[in-house]
């Protein structure tokens, strides 16, 4: 009897342990993009995405101005093809994570190193969608700063 009570027991842990919950893949999603980034992985990038995800950037022009960039999910994995591992280290801290549904948002200041060397600091913020195949990014936009970073 006690070897059945065992063996009934087990799975139910093991199934607790390993669960995840929907904020846990949320993040991993955004995870495995600057994973992708850092070692180079194309295919692990744009398994990121949803298939008709945005990218864009808010950027101050010379004359001070707020512009946006727009960039193409194939443009950025372009980039990301032609990058030494360990070249674009994208470090961020997840701040606020909000979920409902099959919808996701995220918000991650982060700071930026290229070869080594701090580049620029920023916020990140995703829209995330919940597809049969998981949490995919669906419009990712950031800031980008030199100053007043931590």
């Amino acid at each position: 009897m006690k070897f059945f009570l065992i063996s009934l027991t087990i799975p139910f842990i093991v199934s607790i342990a390993s669960a995840q919950t929907a904020e846990d893949s949320v993040k991993a999603t955004v995870n495995n993009l600057f994973q992708a980034m850092k070692n180079g992985d194309v295919r692990l990038l744009s398994s990121c995405f949803a298939d008709s995800a945005i990218l864009q950037t808010i950027i101050k022009t010379k004359e001070g101005k707020t512009e946006i960039e727009n960039e193409l999910v194939k443009e950025f994995a372009d980039f990301v093809s032609k990058q030494k591992k360990n070249m674009a280290d994208e470090r961020i801290t997840f701040e606020t994570i909000k979920i409902d549904g099959p919808l996701a948002m995220v918000w991650a200041p982060y700071q930026f190193y290229y070869d080594g060397k701090f580049s620029h600091c920023g916020v990140d913020s995703f829209q995330l969608i919940n597809t049969p195949e998981g949490w995919k990014i669906q419009y990712l936009v950031d800031t980008r700063r030199k100053v007043n970073c931590k």
